[in-house]
C-alpha cells in the first residue's frame, strides 16, 4: 500500500520524556521504501513502522542540519549489520559525502573486524552517494523526484522534495521560512508535509533552553509559521496537507486545536497535524 509514515515530528534537535521524536519520514511508494531524513530514532522508527532496515531501496537528506542528518550513518551501519546485500542510494546536499567519509572513518575498527572476521561485503560498496541540487534528482523506477531550493537561513543548500509516480505526487517542504515559490513546486500534490510553528510557543520555546535570543532569531527567520503552510497549500491546491517539524513539538501549553486554529485561517482543506507513527494513506 502507497503510504507516508512519519517517524519523528518535532523540529530540532532536542530530545525530551514523552516527548516526539526529531524529523524522519518513511515514504512507501511504488513498491518502494524512501526514507526523507534521519533525525535521531530513525533506525527504531523505521523497524517499528513495519519496514526491515534490509528493504530500504533510498534515502533522502534535505539538509545537513544535525535533526535531519545525525542518524543517517548509524541507519545504514545498521543495516549492514543486520545483512545487507543490495545497494542503497543516498542522495543529500553538498556536504553529503564528507559526513559519509567521516563515519566510516569512525567506525574503522568495527568495519575491518567484521570483514576479516565475518566475511562481509565491504559497506562502501554498497551504498551509492549521490550529491543533488536544484532540479530533477533522479527517477527510482518509476518515480520522477525533483527537488526545489528552500529559504532556511543560514544553511544555503536546504531542499524541498517532490515525487511524482502514477498513483501519487507527494511533496516535503523540508525546513524553510515562508517561501511562496513552494506553492507552484506543490501543485495539484495528493499531500504536501509542510514544517509548521507556533509564533506563539517559540517564546516559551526559548525560555525552556535557557533564554537564547539568537535561537528565538533563528527561529522566526528560518521556519515557517502555521497560518503561513496554509496559505501554500491553498495556493498549490493539493489534496491533503500534513503539518511536520512542529515548533514546538512537546509543549503541553500547546494542544492540537491551536496548530489546527492557525492554519484555518487560510486554508480550509484537509490537515492533519503530524505525530509519531502517524500513517498517511496515499
Amino acid at each position: 500500500m502507497n503510504k507516508i509514515v512519519l517517524l519523528g515530528v518535532k523540529g530540532g534537535p532536542a530530545i525530551r520524556q514523552g516527548g516526539a521524536m526529531p524529523t524522519a519520514s518513511l515514504l512507501q511508494l511504488e513498491g518502494q521504501n524512501i526514507v526523507i531524513d534521519c533525525g535521531i530514532g530513525v533506525s527504531r522508527s523505521v523497524v517499528e513502522a513495519g519496514v526491515s532496515l534490509l528493504d530500504i531501496d533510498s534515502i533522502f537528506i534535505t539538509h545537513l542540519h544535525s535533526d535531519h542528518v545525525i542518524e543517517l550513518g548509524p541507519l545504514l551501519y545498521t543495516a549492514w549489520t543486520t545483512g545487507l546485500k543490495k545497494k542503497v542510494k543516498v542522495f543529500g546536499p553538498t556536504g553529503i559525502e564528507d559526513y559519509w567519509n567521516g563515519f566510516l572513518a569512525s567506525m574503522v575498527f568495527d568495519q575491518t573486524i567484521r570483514i576479516e572476521d565475518e566475511g562481509r561485503t565491504p559497506i562502501r560498496d554498497l551504498i551509492d552517494i549521490h550529491v543533488f541540487g536544484e532540479g530533477p534528482v533522479d527517477d527510482l523506477n518509476g518515480i520522477k523526484v525533483t527537488a526545489l531550493r528552500v529559504d532556511h537561513p543560514p544553511v544555503t543548500e536546504c531542499y524541498a522534495l517532490r515525487f511524482d509516480a502514477e498513483s501519487a505526487q507527494v511533496v516535503f517542504s523540508a525546513d524553510t521560512c515562508y517561501f511562496p515559490p513552494l506553492a507552484e513546486f506543490s501543485r495539484g500534490a495528493d499531500v504536501l508535509v509542510h514544517e509548521a510553528m507556533l509564533i506563539e510557543g517559540v517564546e516559551y520555546l526559548v525560555r525552556r533552553t535557557g533564554g537564547m535570543d539568537r535561537l528565538r532569531a533563528h527561529l522566526l527567520a528560518s521556519h515557517t509559521p502555521a497560518q503561513d503552510a496554509g496559505k501554500i497549500a491553498k495556493a498549490a491546491g493539493v489534496a491533503t496537507l500534513v503539518l511536520n517539524h512542529l515548533v514546538p513539538a512537546d509543549d503541553p501549553n500547546f494542544t492540537e486545536a491551536d496548530w489546527q486554529a492557525e492554519v484555518s485561517k487560510d486554508w480550509d482543506g484537509p490537515t492533519i497535524i503530524g505525530k509519531d507513527g502517524h500513517v498517511i494513506p496515499l
